[in-house]
């Protein structure tokens, strides 16, 4: 049974979402009010909130942003796009391979669902439209392939979720993240193969008039940028927040010398809007650690943990049970808050069956990506329907094929863990 005083934190916690108060003002808000009514002592809310920010791992979150943003502007995904398009070649549903591969690969660069569906559904949504494809069914598409990104590396979702468990290592989430997520990509290729196929979409595409390797040799700079991010990870050459400092510098260099798409005026706005982006992710951070302070305190995650244990002892109606919350909450809410509001409930849960951090971080992770394209909240979709010129209303019938199609992927790395925890462990991670 749940104390008084836990009760007021996550019930006060979902009343004031339910009010559509902001998630960052909903977790501090309740977590001061507890604190100050359990005699927890007030004074431990400003700690809280600058402890919960002031961790080195975190300062590759805004710094990936920033060079995610940065390799946007820069033209890599046109580029990438003209290169790829070559490679697949004139084939049914070529334009719909062409923005699934894209977009998995800018995930290894941006590590953002909704940076990685914009830059591939400006380029891509017009000229898929050309070839017979259905606006919304574009961009239900490349709003689903764009949530790939939290799972290749490097992943903005896995830099918090080290964080919170740090158990699970960011080289071992980034190696875990991998497999599932070239899986999770290239599932979404069966819906895409069945209504090419069935309704002749694509098949009059006409690959890039320019030869193979003349892309080739456009898009390469964007092409080795994973490469010299993962693989100076492997070969311990800086760690992931260095990585991500090397990866900015190296997409300013691409874009100033190499490209030459970027100004200076154009870098002030991305240094802007990637800033404004990161700030948001930072104030949940601070003020979920207020949150989580008053329910560690009292207890309220241990007594809600067990009490989801007393509905079933079985470990794998158990992680039926947590999967389809994570699905639910994240048609709601987007990752980064998921993780910080479930993630206190869950690990004693995963303690208690004995759980692999890592391959339960990756199962997380994919559940939340398939909710980035699922409505209400579904920000990726909400950012290639606003491109496409089409209501999110209209993309629900080709969305449930996506998801549908990313839930096999979610179901074999759940059946076999070995999906997730293989490479990692082949690395030494």
């Amino acid at each position: 049974m749940l104390a008084e005083g836990s009760l007021i934190l996550l019930l006060g916690f979902a009343f004031l979402l339910v009010l559509g108060t902001p998630l960052a003002v909903a977790l501090g808000l309740v977590g001061a009010i507890v604190i100050q009514r359990e005699g927890l002592g007030i004074m431990s809310v400003p700690t809280n909130v600058y402890t919960g920010i002031a961790r080195y791992p975190l300062l590759a979150l805004p710094v990936f942003i920033l060079a995610g943003m940065i390799f946007e502007r820069a033209g890599v995904a046109e580029r990438l796009v003209r290169f790829v398009s070559a490679l697949v070649g004139q084939r049914a549903g070529g334009p719909a391979i062409v923005a699934v591969l894209v977009c998995m690969f800018l995930g290894g660069i941006s590590g953002s669902g909704p940076a990685d569906a914009a830059a591939v559904a400006m380029v891509m949504i017009p000229g898929m439209a050309a070839q017979g494809y259905p606006r919304e069914f574009s961009a239900s598409l490349i709003a689903a392939a764009g949530s790939t990104a939290i799972l290749i590396p490097p992943s903005l979702a896995f830099i918090v979720y080290n964080i919170l468990v740090p158990q699970a290592s960011m080289p071992a989430l980034f190696a875990a993240g991998l497999i599932p997520g070239v899986l999770a990509g290239l599932s979404l290729l069966i819906p895409v193969l069945y209504f090419s196929i069935r309704e002749g979409w694509g098949a009059e595409s006409t690959a890039s008039e320019a030869s193979l390797w003349q892309t080739f040799r456009e898009a390469v700079w964007g092409l080795i940028a994973p490469v010299i991010i993962l693989g100076g990870l492997r070969l311990g050459l800086f760690t992931p927040t260095e990585a991500a400092v090397v990866a900015a510098f190296y997409g300013l260099c691409v874009g100033f010398f190499v490209y030459r798409t970027l100004t200076l005026r154009l870098v002030y706005q991305v240094l802007v809007e990637s800033a404004e982006i990161a700030a948001v992710v930072m104030l949940i951070i601070a003020l979920a650690s207020v949150f989580a302070h008053a329910g560690s305190t009292l207890g309220a995650f241990d007594a809600f943990a067990r009490l989801l244990l007393g509905f079933t002892d079985d470990e794998t109606m158990m992680l039926v049970m947590i999967m389809l919350m994570l699905l639910i909450a994240g048609m709601l809410l987007d990752a980064i808050s998921i993780f910080l509001v479930f993630l206190p409930i869950l690990l004693p849960i995963m303690r208690t069956f004995n759980w692999d951090p890592v391959w339960f971080g990756v199962l997380m992770t994919m559940n939340l990506a398939i909710g980035q394209f699922t409505p209400p909240m579904a920000v990726n979709l909400m950012v290639t329907s606003r491109i496409a010129g089409v209501s999110i209303e209209s993309t629900v019938r080709w969305v449930s094929w996506m998801v549908a199609a990313m839930l096999l992927a979610l179901l074999s790395v759940a059946a076999v863990p070995e999906l997730a925890t293989w490479l990692p462990r082949r690395l030494g991670y």
